[in-house]
């Protein structure tokens, strides 16, 4: 792999070393490939964010997560467990002796590709149709390209609460920047990151507290599912719904959060924040705009089936442009742009028709599919099943069309259309 001083004219440009390069193969080896990537999180790895601080390290905890829960079910089964506590350290360590090495894989493995350029932890902006500014560690590099790839991925949403900065606080990105566990947490957000972050923290012995503008967790859910995941959270963590907080001070008990909503006002004091709010799409620090990218009112880079963006010879994936912020949504949208860019007369489309996604909290979900809510907006008949057990250990519910009443969640999409959204306690199926 060549990293020149001066930047040149390129067959394709890929903005992003997550999914973005995922599929470059032999296929590209007769093509001239320039590779842009400034890093992700605090330590700038390679390999985008699904690997360093998103899913990967996320369910690496959960598991030891999981694994700390399983002391309060033992009575259960016979088992006399005892948690005598986590040690946070060697949990890190263990998260860096796996994720490391894969990123450094990940880099090697395009190292190997003579006619691969790669300006690490650049940042590229467009400054015209198809020309990039990057700005190295060595100083700007000017690029033009037939074509583009534009995989920026997402980040952190971090609104400007008064007296945040100064207080300090992490985001999922930061995760693997701590020392040691706090005694308390608040957990700022109720989407999937805050519900999977309190598990986990809540599961090594952190006093948690969330905090939801919304009147319940994960809202985006089936409504029946979220309204009962919203009640086991709340058995589980101090659950503060209605709420946001609208500043934040340090004074000699902790930091103190204070809120506000409906019911009125009040205050938490904590010893760490976590903000867990969401991901906005990095097309501002692409500057799409520059580029002629058209964008959704959401920041997203507005695409089209076969992952055009607005200007010819520039393609777009992944969180920066799509709705599913989803590793394996970004990896068949990326089959697809590598397809196009390579078969410009015989184009394919991506299938956004099915996406399944899973909550790894606890309980655990599992979703494909339109939820009720989604069904009856659209007009869409369909008929609603519920399964529960003698325990609470399991609960789920499913939709299908009156037309198929035998349908069953475990059928492919094309013979059966439906939802499953399933609510798991975590407790062994041999349990009573």
């Amino acid at each position: 792999m060549n990293t020149p001083e001066q930047g040149g004219h390129f067959d394709l440009v890929v903005i992003g070393a997550g999914s973005g390069v995922g599929v470059l193969d032999e296929r590209f080896d007769g093509l001239k490939v320039a590779i842009v990537d400034k890093g992700v999180g605090p330590l700038h790895k390679y390999a985008g964010t699904r690997l360093n601080v998103g899913c990967v390290p996320t369910k690496m905890l959960v598991h030891t997560a999981d694994t700390a829960q399983a002391a309060q079910h033992g009575a259960a089964l016979g088992v006399d467990l005892e948690l005598r506590g986590v040690d946070w350290q060697a949990a890190m360590d263990r998260l860096g002796r796996h994720i490391d090495p894969a990123s450094a894989w990940w880099l090697e493995g395009h190292e190997k590709r003579a006619n691969i350029t790669l300006h690490y932890e650049g940042t590229a902006r467009f400054t015209g149709e198809r020309r990039l500014e990057v700005e190295t560690a060595e100083g700007t590099v000017e690029l033009t390209a037939d074509q583009v790839v534009v995989a920026a991925g997402s980040r952190p949403v971090v609104p400007p609460i008064p007296g945040l900065a100064e207080v300090g606080f992490l985001t999922s990105d930061e995760i693997r920047s701590m020392d040691r566990l706090p005694r308390r947490m608040a957990v700022v957000g109720g989407g999937v990151v805050a519900a999977e972050l309190a598990h986990v923290f809540s599961s090594f012995g952190v006093e948690v507290t969330v905090v939801e503008m919304l009147d319940q967790l994960l809202a985006r859910e089936d409504a029946e599912i979220a309204q009962h995941f919203t009640e086991l959270a709340g058995q589980q963590w101090d659950v503060r719904l209605g709420r946001k907080v609208v500043s934040a001070r340090r004074r000699d008990d902790g930091i103190v959060l204070d809120l506000e909503g409906p019911q009125g006002t009040g205050e938490i004091v904590v010893d760490e924040v976590l903000m867990a709010i969401g991901r906005r799409p990095n097309s501002d620090l692409v500057d799409a705009a520059a580029g002629g990218l058209a964008t959704h009112p959401d920041r997203r880079i507005q695409v089209d089936e076969q992952q055009a963006t607005s200007v010819p010879g520039v393609w777009a994936l992944g969180d920066v442009s799509s709705k599913w912020m989803l590793k394996h949504v970004a990896n068949a949208e990326a089959r697809t742009v590598m397809h196009n860019v390579l078969h410009p007369d015989d184009l394919i489309t991506t299938d956004h028709r099915y996406v399944p996604h899973a909550v790894f909290s606890s309980p655990q979900i599992a979703a494909v599919g339109l939820t009720e809510q989604e069904a009856k907006a659209g007009g869409t008949r369909y008929v609603v099943g519920r399964a529960t057990t003698p325990t609470p250990r399991t609960a789920g519910r499913w939709r299908t069309p009156p037309a198929s009443p035998r349908c069953l969640p475990t059928l492919s999409p094309e013979s059966c259309w439906g939802r499953t959204s399933w609510a798991r306690r975590r407790l062994p199926s041999s349990s009573r």
